[in-house]
């Protein structure tokens, strides 16, 4: 252990170097930089191996709490005195990259590879480097702006939108005014942050901030806060200190009464108080996000999560490495319940901590950066979303020489996303007053009921899955599925839904048998499979499914083949999964002849709504005519029986 070594190489320096030590394994990085800081300029030159150790651990203490130039500066100053740990070369290469100087830091990486050639974090920071300057000069369509009413020299961060108008939002900041306004962290060297909350008026103009004057500000640090669904709790971390020490980084949880929030009680994630866990974040899963440097993680601060209701009883399971890297992964936010974006310093960056997108399906976690101007060479971290819109808020320290966090506006404008669509019946006729629920992975429930033409419209967002059901008195309902790509472009998606009626047979389209035979044709099983959907998304319903032929041949040979044919669907349809008790087949050969309906009218003049296909009418037609009407005739149909199966 270096600590070790520096400590028994006796001098006069030794009392201060054992303070700045044993400040900087307290994580106390600003105040043990300061002495370091005075024992490297009183290290003789010529005590190279001393110097490179100090150096190297100033370093260290300037890079975690955010000073990028000095931590630059000290790690040189480690390598050119030789000092034998190769991190020096790989920080070296991250506080080139936080500097935008990506030659230089792509060549540091490579060197460290030497040294470590399996290492990710060098990998991805050769990528990021490789990536940056394009993801600068070819920006998303995403326009941001400093949020300048909160802003202030001292910095803030973490905001949490709070109602479904998103009229009002808290957020962290040390400007004067905190509680225990005069007390500066041995950690950073600033004021420790309290809650302050802004609003915006009946005109929707944003107000001045406010601190929450409540126990939930104490004079230690709160912040990186996250809410509960129905607003009643804040989740937020806490790191509080005893004799003057800070101690390990910990979440609590702050209870609304009213419009006050109580004292925050510490939630036991791990029994030992050695663990940090830090920026908790509220699933829709029912878990609890958090950021730890638990051990059996995969190095820096990794993403853990742990149901709400296991919390004290089970451990915490880790996300796994396609979300967590060597680096540090933190600040998550989900914005549904298969969305995550969280900021890491250990997948290929811009620079600093960049924002990444994560979205969760069957086959695990795909994630990406979401590039510029949301990232920067900065730290860009904290994002959230206002309900059910492309905008928000995100935090960043570019910009600012002293490298104080600022709250950034959000918004991908320029483009519009909607679905629209139809609800018809089967035959073809608009449906007017039918709904359409519309449910989005984020959480989002709209009902949208039709004009009378039977149309409907609503906005939709990118990167997003909805179900939709279409529903209508006397009619079946239909569930549709579309998932909108991830797009920055305007697009319009269209979904039409066919109601089948429950009062009268429905035909089934494309439906095939052999000639003279009973069995189905491969070309039918998408008209069955949608059958089947439509039984599964109406599981109370029984239907008949029944046959019809033409009016050739004898009545004993008609009805006894199209007996067999509807037997034919309804096997289909058991062998699919459907429970034989809400099938029954029937074979009617020419005995129910088709009535015309309004969709036959319109697409064959000769034959008049209304008219039933019997072979008195059919005899009068042309050759061609009759060939039309007897297609018609040969058809398969449904309809319902029952509504209420399996309800009594």
């Amino acid at each position: 252990m270096v600590a070790a070594v520096l400590l028994t190489l006796g001098s006069c320096k030794t009392a201060k170097l054992s303070e700045a030590i044993a400040g900087e394994e307290r994580g106390e990085y600003f105040d043990a930089a300061k002495i370091y800081r005075k024992v490297y300029a009183k290290t003789p030159s010529k005590n190279t191996y001393l110097r490179g150790s100090v150096a190297f651990h100033l370093a260290e203490c300037y890079r975690k709490y955010g000073a990028t130039q000095k931590a630059l500066n000290a790690y040189n100053n480690a390598i050119r005195y030789e000092y034998v740990d190769s991190s020096s070369i790989l920080y070296s290469a991250k506080m080139l990259h936080r500097l935008g100087k990506y030659a230089e830091a792509g060549k540091r990486y490579r060197e460290f590879l030497n040294y470590v050639p399996d290492s990710r974090l060098a990998r991805n920071g050769i990528i990021g480097c490789d990536s940056a300057q394009m993801w600068k000069e070819m920006p998303t369509n995403c326009k941001i702006s400093k949020f300048d009413i909160v802003s202030t020299r001292d910095g803030e961060f973490s905001p949490v939108i709070i109602g479904d108008k998103a009229d009002q939002i808290v957020f962290s900041t040390s400007r004067k005014g905190v509680v225990g306004d005069s007390i500066k962290s041995p950690v950073t060297g600033i004021r420790n942050n309290d809650f302050y909350t802004i609003k915006q008026d009946g005109k929707g103009v944003w107000m001045k901030p406010e601190h929450i004057d409540s126990e939930i500000n104490t004079e230690y640090d709160e912040g990186a806060a996250s809410l509960t669904a129905d607003g009643s709790a804040l989740y937020y971390t806490f790191c509080p200190m005893e004799d003057g020490i800070p101690k390990t980084a910990d979440i609590y949880r702050s209870l609304r009464s009213g419009a006050n929030w109580g004292a925050g009680e510490r939630v036991v994630i791990f029994e030992d108080t050695l663990s940090m866990a830090a920026h908790p974040a509220i699933g829709m899963d029912g878990y609890l996000y958090f950021v730890s440097d638990v051990a059996g993680g995969y190095g820096g601060k990794d993403i853990w999560r742990i149901k709400i209701e296991e919390i004290g009883k089970s451990y915490p399971e880790n996300l796994g490495t396609t979300i967590n890297t060597a680096g540090d992964e933190m600040f998550p936010f989900f914005r549904d319940d298969s969305t995550l974006y969280f900021s890491s310093d250990g997948h290929a960056g811009i620079g600093g901590l960049d924002i990444f997108h994560a979205t969760l399906s069957k086959e695990g976690w795909t994630v990406e950066n979401l590039k510029s101007p949301i990232n920067s060479n900065a730290d860009d971290f904290g994002i959230t979303f206002e309900p059910n819109k492309n905008c928000g808020y995100f935090c960043s320290n570019r910009n600012d020489s002293r490298g104080a966090d600022h709250i950034y506006r959000f918004e991908y404008p320029g483009y519009t996303i909607k679905l629209e669509g139809w609800v018809l019946d089967r035959d073809e006729e608009a449906i007017e007053g039918a709904s359409v629920r519309i449910v989005g992975k984020d959480g989002t429930n709209r009902k949208i009921i039709t004009r009378i033409d039977g149309t409907w419209q609503a906005e939709a967002v990118k990167d997003m899955e909805y179900v939709m059901l279409g529903s209508a008195p006397d009619h079946l309902n239909q569930k549709q599925t579309i998932t909108i790509p991830d797009m920055e472009r305007t697009e319009t998606f269209y979904v039409d839904f066919y109601l089948p009626s429950i009062s009268k047979p429905v035909v089934i389209e494309n439906i095939f048998y052999d000639f003279d035979r009973a069995t189905l044709r491969p070309e039918s099983k998408e008209a069955l499979d949608e059958i089947i959907a439509m039984l599964e998304d109406n599981p109370n319903v029984t239907i008949e499914l029944s046959a019809h032929t033409d009016r050739k041949g004898s009545e004993t040979y008609n009805v006894n083949l199209s007996q067999r044919r509807a037997q034919s669907v309804v096997h289909y349809l058991i062998n699919s999964g459907i429970e034989p008790e809400r099938l029954t087949s029937a074979g009617y050969g020419k005995m129910v002849p088709k009535t015309v309906s309004k969709y036959y009218a319109r697409q064959f003049d000769f034959l008049p709504e209304g008219q039933v296909l019997n072979e008195e009418f059919i005899s009068t037609l042309t050759p061609e005519q009759q060939e039309i009407a007897d297609q018609i005739n040969r058809r398969t149909e449904f309809r319902v029986l029952t509504t209420n199966y399996r309800l009594l």
